[in-house]
Parts: structure tokens; C-alpha cells; sequence
């Protein structure tokens, strides 16, 4: 009959030992759901003619942690939402899709309400920043594609107001 030496048994315990203490808890970590919770009426204007381009139901972010949050961890909106964040005072703003799970269109706003700028279809988790290229005061968030769609331009202008 064949005996093993002691030294097998020592390393088939440790091998077994860190088997068992380095196997892995599998545990499900469940997020909640974070819906879109309208919080204002917003409407574009095309900047030449003063004629309506569309109304949306908008979101506010203006607080430190809703303007570094964003849209992050959802899964998308309807084409009549968006997200607008505002700002105390007209700056260089740089905007980052980590964590945001859908493709969206970046619009600058600079202080007189007018677009300055935008980028479109910004890809879904790019830590890239994409730049307001001047100073603007607050930036509204849309589905991926409605700038085109709305035929949006420089100096086309917003309005809005915060509902209670």
C-alpha cells in the first residue's frame, strides 16, 4: 500500500483551506431605480423667428451632488424629458457621460438664455469630457438625435419655469 508523505497532507489542507476561505459571495447588489421626477416646464425657441421648436418637462439639477450626478445610473428618458442644470454664475463647464447609460445631446446655455454651444450624441459611459468651449451658465441634457431633429443653432434661446 502507497503512504503519502506528511507534506502532501500539509499542502492538500492549506490547498483546501484557501479553496474555501477564497471562494467568492456572490451576492446580488439590487439599485433602485431612479425615475425622472418632473420638476419644471422648459421650452426652445429658434433665436431669428422667436417661433416654438418644442416643450419639454425638465428635471433641475442645481445642487453640488445633482449637478456631479446628473443622469448617471439610468437607463434612458422620454423624448419629451430632459435634464437641466444650472449653474450660480456664467463659467466653463466640461461634462463627462461615467456612469450614464445612454446617448444624449449636451446643450450650453450661457447666461442671457441663449445656446452657445453643444455636442452631440455623447457615448454612453465616456469618461471623455466634453467642453461648454465657453462660458455658460446652464446646460440642458436630451435624448441623443433632438438637436438635429429640432434643427437647433447657435443663439436659438430657452425659457423655463420651476413648478412646485
Amino acid at each position: 500500500m502507497f503512504k503519502f508523505p506528511n507534506s502532501f497532507y500539509y499542502l492538500l489542507a492549506f490547498f483546501l483551506f484557501f479553496s474555501i476561505a477564497c471562494k467568492e459571495d456572490k451576492k446580488v447588489v439590487k439599485t433602485e431605480v431612479i425615475s425622472f421626477k418632473k420638476e419644471g416646464d422648459l421650452s426652445i425657441y429658434k433665436g431669428e423667428s422667436d417661433s416654438l421648436i418644442t416643450k419639454l418637462d425638465i428635471e433641475i439639477a442645481s445642487t453640488s451632488y445633482e449637478t456631479q450626478t446628473g443622469l448617471m445610473y439610468r437607463d434612458g428618458m422620454e423624448d419629451n424629458q430632459a435634464m437641466l442644470f444650472i449653474f450660480g454664475e456664467p463659467a466653463y463647464h466640461s461634462f463627462y457621460m461615467k456612469n450614464t447609460r445612454f446617448s444624449i445631446d449636451i446643450i450650453f446655455i450661457n447666461d442671457q438664455l441663449r445656446i452657445a454651444s453643444f455636442k452631440e450624441r455623447a457615448k454612453p459611459m465616456d469618461e471623455n469630457g466634453l467642453s461648454s468651449e465657453v462660458p455658460v451658465q446652464y446646460v440642458l441634457e436630451v435624448n441623443a438625435g433632438l438637436a438635429e431633429q429640432w434643427q437647433l443653432e447657435i443663439g436659438d434661446r430657452i425659457s423655463y419655469q420651476e413648478t412646485n
